[in-house]
C-alpha cells in the first residue's frame, strides 16, 4: 500500500533536485502535491516532468515572502482540502568567501530564504494541519547544521539556525500532534554542491569533489532520490514516533 497515500504535501524549492525527487516520489507513494518555487517556468517544467494530472499542482512563491507563502498554503487547502505535509526544502547556497569579505546584502540574502522561509512554510501549515488533527513537518538543514565549515559563514549559520527552530517547532507542536523534524543532507549529487565546488576552485571543481569524498565513509556523494526515501519516511507514518530530531544523511561524513 502507498505510504502516503491520502495525504497532501506542501514542497518548497520545488524546481530544485532534491525537491523534484522528493515530490517524485510523493506522488508515486499516493499523496497530492503542491509545488512552490520562485519560477512558473520552472514549476510548469516540473510539473510536466512528474507527469501529474489531478494529483499535482504548483504555487509561485519565493519562500521568504510572507504573504506569498500563506496564498501557497491557501491554495493547497484550495486545491485538495487541507495540509498533512510540509517539505520546507528551499534554501541557497550563497557564496564562499571569508568572513571579512561577506557584506551584509549576502548574508542577509541567505538567511531569508534558508531560515525565515522555513519559518514562514511552519507557520502558515500549523492552522491546517491542527485541522487535520496533526501533520508531518520536514524542515531541510545541511551537514552544514551540525558541524562548520570555512568560506560558507551565512550558509552554515543558517543551516543552524534550522536545526534549533525544529527542535523548538517540535515541542510547541507535539500536543497538536505534530511532528516536526529536520534532514541533514551531506554532499549531494546536485546543483548546489557542484556550485559550491566550482567557488571553491573554478579552475579544477573536481579537486573538490575528490577531497570531499575521501572524508565520506562511503566514499561518494549522496543523490536526490535517497534524501527523497527519508522524507518520505518522515511524512508517513512509519515515523510516527519521530519528533524534534536531526536525520543525518552524510554517507558517514560526520562520524569521525
Amino acid at each position: 500500500m502507498a505510504k502516503l497515500k491520502g495525504k497532501t504535501a506542501i514542497i518548497t524549492g520545488a524546481t530544485g533536485g532534491i525537491g523534484e525527487a522528493t515530490a517524485r516520489l510523493f506522488v508515486d507513494e499516493g499523496a497530492n502535491v503542491m509545488l512552490v518555487g520562485r519560477s512558473k517556468q520552472k514549476l510548469e517544467a516540473t510539473r510536466d516532468r512528474l507527469d501529474g494530472d489531478k494529483n499535482i499542482a504548483f504555487s509561485v512563491a519565493d519562500a521568504a515572502d510572507e504573504e506569498a507563502t500563506s496564498a501557497a498554503v491557501g491554495a493547497t487547502v484550495k486545491a485538495f482540502g487541507g495540509v498533512d505535509v510540509l517539505f520546507a526544502n528551499a534554501g541557497t547556497e550563497g557564496r564562499v568567501h571569508p568572513i571579512e569579505a561577506i557584506n551584509l546584502e549576502e548574508f542577509n540574502d541567505v538567511l531569508r530564504t534558508n531560515v525565515l522561509g522555513v519559518w514562514l512554510g511552519i507557520k502558515y501549515c500549523v492552522k491546517p494541519m491542527k485541522e487535520r488533527g496533526g501533520g508531518s513537518i520536514i524542515a531541510v538543514s545541511s551537514m552544514a547544521g551540525l558541524v562548520g565549515f570555512a568560506g560558507v559563514a551565512p550558509y552554515i549559520a543558517s543551516k543552524h539556525a534550522v536545526c534549533g527552530l525544529v527542535k523548538t517547532a517540535a515541542l510547541e507542536l507535539g500536543a497538536s500532534g505534530i511532528r516536526v523534524n529536520a534532514i541533514a543532507p551531506g554532499p549531494i549529487d546536485n546543483r548546489m554542491v557542484h556550485s559550491i565546488e566550482s567557488q571553491i576552485s573554478p579552475s579544477n571543481p573536481g579537486v573538490v569533489t575528490e577531497a570531499l569524498k575521501e572524508q565520506i565513509a562511503l566514499k561518494r556523494y549522496g543523490t536526490n532520490e535517497e534524501v527523497a526515501q527519508l522524507a518520505a519516511f518522515l511524512a508517513s507514518g512509519e515515523s510516527s514516533y519521530c519528533n524534534g530530531a536531526i536525520f543525518v544523511i552524510d554517507g558517514g561524513y560526520t562520524a569521525a
